[in-house]
């Protein structure tokens, strides 16, 4: 089937769970190209989304043109917001994607309003702005257009190497308004990228993203989260990783131990099961009931990862052209939401 003319009726909501809830829903659209995926196009009532008043979160809004990510990372700490709909957090979260068409023109109208102050806005918090699917709906040229007349700053986090198309756009929007770009690089290694983050742009190509950023004049910091304990978080792994971001051009990295809510601990526990039995016992021990590391981890990973980091120059925080030093720390888009980890 292509993309035109497959519209739904509402008796058809039905088919997945939740769908029938799903406010706006204008029809479901499967696809050769994104085989055993199906898209869920839905007339969003909103665009901005306001961060909980006491996260620490160094913004105060988002935007999510998507629901759900193809990129099918099995730690995806996003995993649980998928069962909202009723859908699971695993499969589900992989191939039943929300797409939100208008989005962008919703979004205008919210920044055009008199009360907009202009806050910095986050964009790749909670799903990839630059998965696969947006090659096909081009969601996030509207987005950038629409914060940028509206004189607001923005930051994206992504995975994605779709982020070149609108590269030109980005250093245009930068002589505006403050612009921060990050990419998240988790894992160096080829082939454990491919069993963990089967859906993404592969480590090389993501470093890639990282010199082409840079040479085009924006700042890059890289988030190389999550950390996996004891399978990406080898003293020998780290150096690695880092090094090729500082010759990639990155301008800073920051460093995040995996932590597993509900829908995403599930899932990577399962994965665990399959590729890494022998650490289950050592995760369920270090994990507990708690969705974050302890402590001692926490401390055992930064004095690993800080000399790395001082040696090759990347302890500052991401760049934000036209921001003071304070304000680019502010302006990093973080993936966890609330609460979140330490940040080092």
């Amino acid at each position: 089937m292509r993309w035109a003319g497959q519209n739904i009726d509402s008796d058809e909501c039905g088919a997945l769970p939740g769908l029938g809830r799903l406010d706006g829903l204008i029809r479901s659209v499967t696809t050769p190209e994104f085989d055993g995926v199906t898209f869920h196009e839905v007339a969003a009532k909103s665009a901005l989304n306001r961060v909980p008043g006491g996260s620490r979160m160094p913004f105060g809004w988002t935007v999510n043109p998507y629901r759900g990510c193809t990129h099918a990372c099995v730690y995806c700490y996003a995993r649980g917001s998928h069962e909202w709909l009723d859908l699971d957090a695993g499969r589900d979260f992989d191939s039943q994607i929300v797409v939100k068409t208008n989005v962008s023109d919703v979004l205008r109208s919210e920044l055009a309003r008199r009360s907009w102050s202009r806050e910095l806005v986050a964009l790749g918090t909670n799903t990839d702005p630059y998965q696969r699917a947006e090659g096909r709906y081009r969601l996030m040229p509207g987005i950038i257009e629409a914060l940028v007349d509206a004189r607001t700053p923005f930051s994206i986090l992504t995975k994605g190497t779709l982020l070149r198309r609108d590269l030109p756009l980005l250093v245009e929007a930068a002589r505006t308004v403050p612009v921060g770009v990050g990419v998240s690089i988790a894992i160096g290694d080829p082939q454990l990228h491919d069993l963990v983050e089967p859906g993404t742009p592969s480590p090389r190509a993501r470093l890639a993203l990282v010199r082409a950023l840079a040479d085009a004049g924006l700042r890059c910091g890289v988030m190389i989260a999550p950390v996996l304990p004891w399978v990406t978080d080898s003293r020998a792994a780290l150096e690695r990783l880092i090094g090729d971001i500082a010759d990639a051009g990155g301008a800073g990295a920051t460093v995040l131990p995996l932590h597993l809510r509900h829908g995403a601990r599930e899932w990577y526990f399962a994965w665990l099961e399959r590729h890494r039995p022998g650490l289950v016992g050592r995760y369920r021990a270090l994990y507990g009931g708690d969705a974050y590391v302890p402590e001692w981890y926490e401390q055992r990973l930064r004095a690993r990862v800080v000399p790395i980091l001082r040696r090759y120059g990347l302890e500052s925080a991401y760049g934000m052209r036209g921001l003071d030093e304070d304000d680019r720390a502010a302006a990093v888009a973080s993936p966890p939401r609330e609460p979140e980890p330490t940040l080092f």
